[in-house]
């Protein structure tokens, strides 16, 4: 687990870091674009932003204190093994065979041998992830990623990748949890898990002396923008890194 989240702050290292280069050669508020609905962008992310610091923040940083960090791993690793079943099947209509081999190896290790995919046993065996969604299968196959797009509290996005987030959300293996009651949770529990995830990262873009939106803008169409090219350690073609 270690070996992981060292590799992981890695990438988030390296995508803020590029993210720097290409914060500075903006110039104005027009200079990307890639973003002609600024003003209602930067409208959605104040508003995204007064929602965090006033609620989703402070339940997840309660949360990160109050939940050993044994046990939000093991959250962490059964949501990833979930998706890990969506990337499969993404990667099967993408035609990238090996990657769809590691997905569906990694699924069923983890849930056989991992308790439901509560321990990612796959990882430790060095069986790459390769986070796919449908938002990328639709530019595997030359949809571009149009405009960005910030979406109310589920934050960066583009057009193609709102116009493929209904399939997402229909494929999520938690729609089929019941009763509505216990879905809810495991959904309220992914969304705050998530959220503790990122804590680091928000302070990294809070300490920063450059403009926040743009810093974040930058980062995300650059990962989305070019789909089929993977990073050196093939685990994250197109997606940003887990603690962004």
């Amino acid at each position: 687990m270690k070996k992981n989240t060292t590799t992981t702050h890695g990438r988030l290292a390296a995508a803020l870091g590029a993210a720097l280069l290409l914060a500075g050669c903006a110039s104005g508020p027009q200079a990307n674009p890639a973003d002609p609905f600024e003003p209602y962008n930067r409208g959605m992310t104040t508003f995204n932003e007064n929602v965090d610091k006033a609620v989703l923040k402070p339940v997840a940083t309660a949360y990160r204190d109050i939940t050993p960090q044994p046990v939000r791993t093991g959250v962490s690793n059964f949501f990833g093994n979930l998706g890990d079943a969506w990337s499969f099947v993404n990667s099967v209509l993408q035609l990238r065979g090996r990657e769809a081999f590691d997905s569906l190896v990694r699924f069923g290790t983890n849930t056989v041998l991992g308790l439901g995919g509560v321990l990612d046993i796959a990882s430790e065996a060095g069986i790459a992830r390769h986070k796919q969604d449908f938002g990328l299968t639709l530019g595997r196959w030359g949809v571009p990623t149009g405009p960005y797009l910030v979406l109310p509290l589920l934050g960066p996005s583009t057009v193609r990748d709102t116009a493929a987030l209904p399939v997402d959300l229909y494929a999520d293996p938690l729609l089929a949890v019941d009763p509505v009651s216990a879905r809810n949770s495991l959904y309220a529990l992914r969304f705050v898990n998530r959220r503790a995830e990122l804590l680091r990262a928000t302070s990294v873009l809070d300490a920063a002396a450059l403009d926040s939106y743009s810093f974040t803008r930058d980062v995300y169409l650059r990962l989305r923008a070019a789909p089929g090219q993977t990073a050196d350690d093939g685990d994250d073609d197109g997606r940003l890194p887990e603690d962004y």
